[in-house]
């Protein structure tokens, strides 16, 4: 979560590009977005340079000895680093960057994701107001100086920019806040050359997530081959692939990535329900947090998904296109929003619940707190989890009820370590056994499936939950007025004295 003093930055950049000319949202965000990739960029070989000095081996390198752009003009590669130019005049300044070092950054990654994606990319600051530039690279250096321990929480400030679209939100999809996509990380493990996919990768939050729990976990233990999936180097099967119907979207989440060693995703400009996507029985792990709202053209629906749940809700959609996309043994763990859980008022809802119960391995569903996406929305959501077997398997699902996540659950959304239910649900998911031990009263407990059925595929938490009620003694009726005529005698006297006080006035 970033902070106040941090979004204040955010909008005095804007502010200074606002009066500038750059005028539509778009434009400030792709040209903040750029800016602040070739800061990370200079942040990333400067970490080279020390690992080389400590290992006393080359290492690769970003930025090469001399770059020529297609003008015929050469530079010095050290000079369209971000620590070279972000001090020199305006002038010189604007005079590198648009030359130099934004062409430059639109050639790295080869044929890659990032390369298609920034194909089209034009520097958006005008070649009469140099000072803009120089204002607003002043700017983003004092922003990211407060990410320079943990990139990956750069998404917050992409969240918060694309907040102040106008459109923001209309379509149901919000960023994961880190916390939340690492749980759902941590309860699918992903692992070094399983093919991992976000069909509506946003910023590449999940994948980001994902490349970070392999290399923390499973580094030590990765062979070339796996580096090479990792990197999507050498041939070999990229590890990670999303598809997102954004352009500016696409190059943030490229950009994102590349800043993650991974250098060549297989991520694209793809409407993932659509009859354009063929995909089946390809991908290990699925996490994602898909649209929630609205439907789609039945036209353009892939009909292999209206054969899983016949419907135009993009929820549901989503939740039948993992299905196929995953292999048999394949593990997802998805946003739904509540109503998925329950709604029995279309029979699309209760063909997907049964779907999951009884065609494939439902293993969890996890109710989140209604301010998990506050500020952006207050929706009610669910993490399923659950393993592609088309044969059943569906055996005790877990239910759990997180009612913390370690933030306030106001638009504030301040840290609350007091309060928080994350730790607690990753250590039972990993000791199930002793699930089936808890009382129905408690945060988690296992459900038979059999008595899920008999509730019509219900996965409603209080569904399954049991209330105690507390017995109340009461005193008896003559007692409570015997007590009750007594304050009525200490009001009257008291009301006297008072009169007395005041002279009889009262």
């Amino acid at each position: 979560m970033i902070t106040g003093a941090t979004k204040n930055k955010v909008d005095a950049i804007w502010q200074k590009m606002w009066e500038g000319g750059i005028t539509n949202p778009l434009d400030v965000i792709t040209n903040i977005t750029y800016l602040m990739f070739m800061r990370q960029l200079d942040e990333k070989e400067l970490k080279t340079e020390r690992m080389e000095v400590m290992l006393g081996e080359p290492q690769r390198h970003i930025f090469p000895d001399e770059y020529e752009n297609d003008r015929g003009e050469t530079i010095r590669g050290k000079e369209m680093r971000w620590s070279s130019f972000k001090d020199k005049r305006a002038e010189d300044m604007y005079h590198v960057v648009d030359r130099f070092a934004f062409p430059f950054i639109k050639t790295l990654g080869d044929e890659s994701a990032y390369s298609r994606a920034m194909e089209n990319a034009t520097f958006g600051f005008p070649a009469g107001k140099p000072s803009l530039l120089e204002k607003t690279v002043t700017g983003v250096d004092e922003l990211l100086r407060d990410f320079d321990e943990h990139i990956g929480d750069l998404g917050d400030l992409y969240e918060y920019m694309l907040s102040k679209l106008s459109t923001a939100g209309t379509n149901g999809q919000f960023r994961t806040p880190e916390h939340i996509r690492k749980m759902m990380v941590d309860l699918v493990d992903p692992k070094p050359g399983e093919l991992i996919c976000d069909p509506a990768c946003g910023t590449a939050g999940f994948l980001i997530s994902v490349a970070e729990h392999i290399r923390e976990n499973y580094e030590e233990a990765m062979t070339t081959d796996h580096w090479d999936a990792f990197m999507g180097k050498n041939g070999v099967d990229p590890q990670f692939s999303g598809f997102e119907m954004d352009q500016t979207m696409l190059r943030i989440s490229t950009m994102n990535l590349m800043l993650h060693e991974v250098d060549a995703p297989d991520v694209r400009y793809l409407d993932s329900i659509s009859q354009k996507n063929g995909i089946s029985s390809k991908f290990d792990v699925i996490l994602a947090n898909p649209p929630f709202t609205g439907s789609v053209d039945v036209e353009d629906i892939d009909k292999g998904l209206r054969a899983i749940v016949d419907t135009k809700q993009t929820e549901l959609l989503f939740v039948a296109l993992f299905l196929r996309m995953l292999k048999i043994g394949g593990r997802c763990a998805c946003i739904v929003p509540n109503g998925v859980l329950f709604r029995s008022n279309s029979k699309a809802y209760g063909q997907l619940r049964r779907e999951l119960v009884e065609n494939q391995k439902l293993e969890a569903v996890i109710y989140m707190p209604s301010g998990v996406f506050k500020p952006y929305s207050g929706v009610s959501t669910a993490v399923l989890v659950f393993t592609k077997t088309d044969a059943g398997g569906t055996d005790n699902v877990w239910l759990c009820n997180m009612e913390h996540d370690g933030f306030t659950l106001d638009d504030k959304r301040d840290a609350d370590d007091k309060h928080n239910d994350i730790p607690d649900i990753l250590e039972r998911w990993n000791n199930l056994a002793a699930e089936g031990e808890r009382e129905r009263t408690e945060k988690s407990f296992l459900v038979p499936k059999q008595e899920i059925v008999d509730n019509g595929y219900d996965f409603s938490f209080n569904k399954y939950t049991k209330t105690e009620y507390e017995r109340i003694e009461y005193p008896p009726t003559e007692e409570i007025l015997a007590e009750l005529e007594e304050l009525n005698a200490q009001m009257t006297a008291g009301l006297a004295d008072l009169k007395k006080m005041l002279g009889g006035e009262l």
